[in-house]
């Protein structure tokens, strides 16, 4: 019976291995073939200067302290190996300055410590004048 019990157990596993060598694998051969990216994917933190008021809600914010904000500089800094990706500054910033990219950030050496800064251009629009008119 024992006996009878492992040659059944030994023909499951060569069906199982026959099963797998007729599909194709499940991983990806990620060097030959790209990876792909979906929408909910969290890659990186794309910062748009034009956009960036200095309000520094982001840096309040950030869970890691990887956001640091200059407003007499106009620079923003991230520390891309402090930051968790958690979304918390795309998710508060009103002006969609930070927003989050769905490709993966390139490779750094510790020497390059994968920190960017940017310069703030964003320049805030004039109000317009009230005219006094004549009141009739």
């Amino acid at each position: 019976m024992y006996r009878l019990y492992g040659e059944m157990r030994a023909m499951k596993m060569l069906k199982t291995i026959l099963k797998q060598l007729s599909n194709k694998p499940v991983t990806t051969t990620f060097p030959a073939e790209p990876a792909r990216y979906f929408d909910a994917t969290r890659g990186h933190i794309v910062f748009d200067p034009s956009k960036c008021t200095s309000c520094t809600i982001c840096v309040k914010r950030c869970p890691s302290q990887a956001i640091t904000v200059d407003r007499v500089a106009k620079l923003w800094t991230i520390d891309r190996f402090r930051c968790v990706i958690c979304n918390q500054c795309v998710e508060l910033c009103s002006f969609d300055a930070v927003s989050l990219g769905t490709a993966y950030s390139a490779s750094v050496t510790a020497d390059e410590r994968g920190t960017e800064t940017f310069e703030i251009t964003y320049v805030r629009p004039k109000k317009p004048k009230k005219e006094h008119g004549n009141e009739e």
